[in-house]
């Protein structure tokens, strides 16, 4: 898909790495900056997320801080989870009725996925603070009022994550992104910044209102500006709602969605089982610490995602075919090298969250092992799901989890953070080899970052 100059020497190396960054085919480059546009944000966003965490560690203490993470765990898990595979499969609806001419679906789809994704999400967060009451004799009692407030936090996460899925397949990434993963934050920041300075008390409760309220602000903010952006580009007219055509679409994905979370979720749960808060906490940090990696595999899929089905729809295999391996690409090098880096800067990094946290600088090396290897088939899951093969692919990754919990509660209560990100770690790599497999067989692409 690109063309690189045929000169030598520092000229042309730099012209080189021009090319592949500007030029070739234009949805190649459009690919590349609007990927690159994603993964700026998510830098930021990783900034102020890791600005954050080291000021709550600091604040709270690795007690309270450990509560924190495990309660925020839950929200992030069950917050991706409970829009149906809504805010994913939009990337899917979305293209294909604008290709085939459904404005009436489009327009139904536009506001009718937020609406039922809010109803339901609302009434799954009451039934899940019931659950937490009824379970409160056997319930940490630090953990118990947290628990509650991450309840009221999750319907404004839900239609947040749909939100960006609409911005998205409208390529306004900045719209579907920014709200999420710069102003929540820095409105994270800002509230538990004025509570310390004013002298309450920064336990695990207080960060959780404030997370609660960064939450709802943000989704609110984004549906308003999104809002007039459909208007502006969507002509008004009758609106149809296919909700069982949504579902029959979202729920095979969601399947691939919420073992994927769950894969990505389980060493942290597992670890709060069986090994005090500090240690979660201290493991949690070496996450967020790796996330940058995440970040590139996370930019790619959100970008190239409609794409798929857009070009599936057409018919053009060829273009879908070299468009695949542009994105595979530009998943794993970039992957690879912010690996080298983050291992190379890991105590430093470390340290800012606290002294104590540098003893988890050795469980980066066994995690970092499994985020490279997924990398190398880049976002081969968006591309499954966007070519209809959502069940194969949620049982490739249900497959995963099974094995990541096994080998979690295995590992885990004798070798703590190191053997969840073992355990972790091989579950990626078994993911990433079946998923490889999947696509040669159904697919007959070659989806690994190199060879034939």
């Amino acid at each position: 898909m690109d063309a690189e100059p045929a000169t030598t020497g520092p000229a042309g190396l730099i012209a080189r790495l021009r090319a592949k960054l500007t030029g070739g085919s234009s949805e190649a480059s459009l690919t590349r900056r609007l990927a690159g546009t994603i993964f700026i944000i998510r830098v930021i966003s990783a900034g102020l997320a890791y600005f954050s965490q080291v000021l709550l560690a600091r604040w709270m203490g690795t007690s309270d801080y450990g509560i924190y993470v495990y309660v925020w765990t839950w929200v992030l898990l069950l917050g991706s989870m409970m829009d149906f595979g809504i805010s994913a499969s939009a990337q899917k609806i979305i293209p294909e009725y604008r290709a085939s001419g459904d404005h009436a679906l489009l327009r139904g789809f536009l506001s009718g996925s937020r609406w039922l994704v809010l109803a339901v999400s609302m009434l799954v967060s009451l039934a899940l603070a019931g659950i937490v009451k009824l379970l409160s004799p056997w319930i940490d009692p630090a953990e118990e009022l947290p628990l509650y407030i991450g309840c009221m936090t999750l319907p404004a996460f839900v239609v947040a994550n749909t939100q960006d899925g609409i911005a998205r397949s409208h390529d306004w990434m900045q719209l579907g992104l920014m709200p999420q993963f710069i102003i929540r934050q820095a409105l994270i920041i800002g509230i538990t910044a004025s509570a310390f300075l004013l002298g309450y008390h920064l336990g695990a409760v207080a960060a959780m209102v404030a997370s609660a309220g960064a939450v709802w602000i943000a989704m609110t903010g984004q549906m308003v500006v999104l809002n007039r952006r459909l208007a502006d580009h969507i002509a008004p007219g009758p609106k149809a709602y296919d909700i069982g055509g949504w579902l029959a679409v979202s729920l095979p994905i969601l399947l691939v969605e919420s073992f994927y979370l769950l894969l990505s979720y389980t060493d942290v749960l597992v670890l709060q089982q069986f090994r005090p808060s500090d240690e979660v906490g201290v493991y949690f940090a070496v996450v967020k610490t790796l996330a940058l990696v995440s970040f590139i595999h996370y930019a790619m899929s959100a970008t190239t995602a409609h794409r798929f089905a857009e070009y599936n729809a057409s018919g053009d295999k060829a273009r879908l075919s070299a468009y695949v391996a542009h994105a595979i690409v530009w998943t794993f090098w970039p992957s690879l090298a912010a690996t080298a880096v983050l291992l190379a800067l890991g105590k430093p990094l470390l340290w800012l969250f606290g002294p104590q946290f540098v003893i988890g600088y050795d469980i980066m090396f066994v995690a970092a092992i499994g985020l490279v290897v997924r990398a190398a088939i880049g976002p081969v899951e968006r591309l499954l799901n966007m070519l209809g093969q959502q069940k194969i692919c949620a049982l490739a990754y249900a497959l995963a989890f099974v094995m990541n919990v096994v080998l979690c509660i295995a590992l885990v209560p004798h070798f703590g953070g190191h053997g969840a990100a073992a355990a972790t770690s091989l579950s990626l790599t078994f993911e990433t080899v079946l998923l490889f497999w999947i696509v040669r067989q159904r697919l007959g692409l070659h989806v690994l970052a190199f060879g034939k």
